[in-house]
């Protein structure tokens, strides 16, 4: 097992190379950057998530503007450079990086990713790694609770599902499953907010923030009840498609351990049926279940948050990771994928190996020889 977790890790590294590579590119070739940014606020044309510009690092002036020549191929190749001076677009090219040939800015980049170093954001006048840091508790608490509540409600319906397999019961909570898989979060978010967060019905639950203003004055278990009421309307939102996911895997699964040879022989045996199917049937069936429990966490984690983050302006990853590609921000960009895809692979390899844990039968070494 050693020789499978050290191939593993090794495999990481190609991997995130490939990605970021592949993203860097990408980059190269998309319209506009963080010049065009500032070019554009300072022709009062800018459309960015964030309003203004900030922090010591992009900070911009009109100094030297009126004084560029209209064939100068430094002005020339901005949109909305002219009548600004060659010299100051330069010096906006080197506080951004951009003096440096791509190739160059690639291998700084990955060296620098190598040590966890991911540098200051360009219009925040802070480093990537204290934001995200920062915007981390947000995402957290939707991936976390998201996938707890998942889990409690999807075992036991997917158990019941399967021992009532066929039955008016599973009929119709199979529709209901189904209808709730086909709606997209986002849409159902957007509905809720109409009906519950005073849109045109009633105003319950609040629209926006993880908590309330005078959260810090409440005792501590308003803090709680406060906590909560924010979280309810995404929770809600996110649960929705993965409900519906987990619940019929874990019902396939359970079918597909209670019409094995030894469940009809331990019914032979006269089991009783609670007996048969917690001590006989749960282990195997619930082997992909919990196996699955960290990818699930880090598909919520990462991925599920993003619109509803931005719809219910939850102060997470999601946003941040929104904001900043909106913005061309690309050290927060960049350092978002780099540390989701590392994740990913981690918990993958954290996946496998709960696998073997749950199971020693499986043997992904003696599998791969």
């Amino acid at each position: 097992m050693t020789a499978y977790i050290l191939r593993r890790l090794l495999l990481m590294i190609p991997t995130l190379l490939g990605i970021l590579f592949v993203s860097f590119v990408v980059v190269q070739f998309a319209p506009g950057g963080p010049v065009e940014r500032v070019i554009a606020q300072l022709s009062g044309d800018d459309v960015s998530a964030t309003a203004r510009i900030s922090g010591g690092g992009s900070e911009v002036s009109r100094q030297g503007a009126g004084n560029a020549s209209m064939s100068d191929p430094v002005v020339s190749k901005y949109r909305g450079a002219q009548g600004l001076d060659p010299q100051f677009i330069k010096e906006l090219e080197r506080q951004f990086g951009f003096d440096k040939p791509a190739h160059e800015r690639f291998l700084l980049m990955i060296w620098n990713f190598a040590r966890f170093d991911f540098g200051k954001s360009y219009f925040r006048d802070t480093k990537v790694i204290d934001l995200i840091i920062e915007k981390l508790p947000g995402s957290v608490s939707l991936g976390l609770w998201m996938t707890l509540i998942t889990y409690l409600i999807s075992i036991p319906l997917g158990i019941s599902k399967a021992m009532r397999d066929g039955s008016r019961f599973d009929v119709w909570t199979s529709g209901v499953v189904i209808i709730g898989y086909a709606i997209p979060g986002f849409l159902f978010a957007i509905l809720l907010i109409v009906l519950f967060a005073g849109g045109s019905f009633f105003s319950i639950f609040p629209l926006r923030g993880l908590t309330s203003d005078n959260f810090w004055a409440l005792p501590w278990y308003a803090q709680i009840a406060d906590y909560f009421w924010h979280l309810t309307l995404p929770l809600i939102s996110m649960i929705l498609g993965a409900f519906a996911t987990m619940t019929l895997l874990t019902k396939n699964s359970f079918l597909d351990e209670i019409r094995k040879q030894y469940v009809v022989t331990a019914r032979m045996k006269g089991l009783t049926e609670r007996r048969v199917l917690y001590g006989h049937v749960f282990r195997n069936a619930m082997l992909i279940v919990i196996a699955g429990f960290p990818g699930a966490f880090i598909g919520a984690f990462f991925s599920g948050s993003l619109l509803i983050e931005t719809i219910f302006s939850l102060d997470g990853l999601g946003l941040l990771g929104f904001e900043s590609v909106l913005n061309r921000d690309y050290p927060v960009v960049f350092a978002t994928l780099y540390i989701f895809s590392l994740v990913g692979l981690v918990v993958g390899l954290i996946s496998d190996l709960t696998y073997t844990w749950i199971d020693p039968r499986i043997d992904f070494e003696a599998r791969e020889a």
